[in-house]
């Protein structure tokens, strides 16, 4: 594949190109962080979902799942289709997605409205890591560390900040209110793309691969249903394991596809690479230990005194005492860029893993204060911020230029298998070790004593992996 720059007379492109780096960095890390809002959009809103849907609890978890299913499902094929047509082209798409998407719910009071805007919501995941490639081909080398790791940390910066935001809006004002505020910055953030981010003039010309395409949609379908429902379906249900057997199968096939086109949707060969193939598994450990935080600290802070370990915190409250671990995943993102360049972003990703892994045993050793779960998600936020800033590096350092934007989507889609199976496994060990206070069914201390431990194991995991990331002999770019 060549990279080709685009048609030298289109002017009205290549005037953008002056845009200061400050701004543009500015610009496509806002992008992110209003995206990646959308994970946490309507956590406020679980418990009363079936009633405001009309429908059952199980139907009602569609309105996440999908989210989930959506972001992991586009984000490979936006990146792919933007290194084909241009990644400011697909990122406004993905704005457009965004911005539908929200207003659908907006308008809607029912079930299947709803997870249809929620899907199109999970579709503008895919801005980040187009955003992290736009920053590599339009910034000088000297900028292009310190800017990816700070668009990087988007994706769990939006996810911590969107929690207290969602729940204040949530709980004075109609729900609905929600999705227009969401629409509202999708509009504001397609704006500023249009504004201030230049088209790049790497191309990869080739013909889109449909057939990859759905070979992909459908393995990953099939496995994130299986991950994300198995606790309720029960994982020994005969849909479970027919939904995994397809997954293994059609992941089979599509493998063998791929590796006979002339243009891949993933060129495999290059994922295979050891420095890109043991970054991308790392990944998915590194986002089982994020999503730990996100779904079990508030739980813990907002169980109720009675239970003797509990804080009785309200979900604002709780939001708000977790709020500042995403301001330090931003903050730390330039440390994470200068250790990288320093000593090389393998031992970033380490240090990173490293993090995380104790922040899960403090929280484990110390359940007696709000602030030392305030102190437990600073260190596990402070760790992902320093890993995943660290993953951008390591990969476009053994990709060629003409294929960043689809190699960081695919490392994009290893973090949502991470996140998505530590939903499951994180949610299965709450569901099973419970106590009952009263008419309420509650997890045990022990169970919150687990999952810490499973997300130190899951950081451990990290660190082995990133022992195995070669060392990089030829970088596929200087930057």
């Amino acid at each position: 594949m060549t990279a080709v720059a685009d048609d030298p007379s289109r002017s009205d492109e290549r005037g953008r190109r002056g845009v200061s780096p400050t701004i543009l960095i500015a610009t496509l890390s806002t992008i992110g962080i209003v995206v990646s809002l959308m994970q946490t959009l309507v956590v406020p809103l679980i418990p009363s979902l079936p009633a405001l849907l009309n429908t059952t609890p199980t139907n009602a978890s569609w309105v996440i799942t999908v989210t989930l299913l959506a972001s992991a499902v586009c984000t490979p094929i936006s990146g792919r289709l933007g290194d084909m047509f241009g990644k400011r082209r697909i990122l406004l798409f993905d704005l457009l997605a965004m911005v539908i998407g929200s207003v659908l719910c907006a308008m809607s009071s029912s079930l299947i409205p709803s997870v249809a805007g929620r899907a199109l919501q999970g579709v503008a995941i895919g801005a980040i890591p187009l955003g992290i490639s736009i920053l590599r081909d339009e910034l000088p080398p000297e900028r292009v560390g310190s800017a990816m790791a700070v668009m990087s940390s988007t994706l769990g910066v939006g996810g911590a900040i969107g929690l207290p935001l969602a729940a204040v809006i949530a709980e004075h004002a109609d729900w609905h209110v929600l999705f227009w505020a969401a629409a509202a910055m999708g509009t504001v953030g397609a704006a500023l793309i249009f504004r201030f981010v230049p088209e790049s003039p790497v191309r990869t010309p080739a013909p889109f691969d449909f057939g990859g395409a759905a070979g992909l949609a459908t393995a990953l379908l099939a496995l994130l249903i299986a991950i994300t429902q198995g606790a309720q379906w029960g994982w020994t249900s005969s849909s479970i394991l027919t939904l995994f057997a397809i997954s293994i199968l059609v992941f089979l096939g599509w493998g063998r596809y791929e590796i006979g086109r002339r243009h891949p949707l993933v060129d495999l060969r290059v994922s295979a690479r050891p420095r890109v193939l043991f970054t991308n598994i790392a990944s998915i450990a590194v986002g089982f230990s994020l999503y730990g935080m996100s779904l079990t600290f508030p739980q813990l802070l907002m169980a109720p005194a009675e239970t003797g370990y509990g804080f009785g915190l309200s979900m604002v409250a709780a939001g708000s005492a977790l709020a500042p671990s995403g301001c330090v995943m931003m903050l730390l993102s330039p440390v994470s860029a200068r250790i990288s360049a320093r000593f090389g972003p393998k031992l970033t990703l380490g240090i990173g893993s490293g993090v995380v892994g104790l922040g899960y045993l403090c929280a484990s050793a110390t359940m007696n204060s709000v602030w030392q779960i305030m102190l437990a998600s600073v260190l596990v936020a402070g760790g992902v911020g320093l890993a995943y800033a660290a993953m951008p590096a390591l990969i476009m350092g053994a990709v060629p230029v003409t294929e960043t934007a689809a190699a960081n989507g695919l490392n994009a889609l290893m973090r949502s298998v991470g996140t998505s199976t530590s939903a499951a496994v994180m949610s299965a060990v709450l569901a099973n070790m419970t106590i009952t206070l009263g008419s309420q069914v509650l997890p045990s201390r022990d169970a919150f004593h687990t999952t810490f431990l499973i997300s130190v194991a899951a950081a451990c995991v990290a660190i082995a992996l990133t022992a195995l990331i070669p060392k990089q002999t030829n970088m596929a770019d200087p930057a």
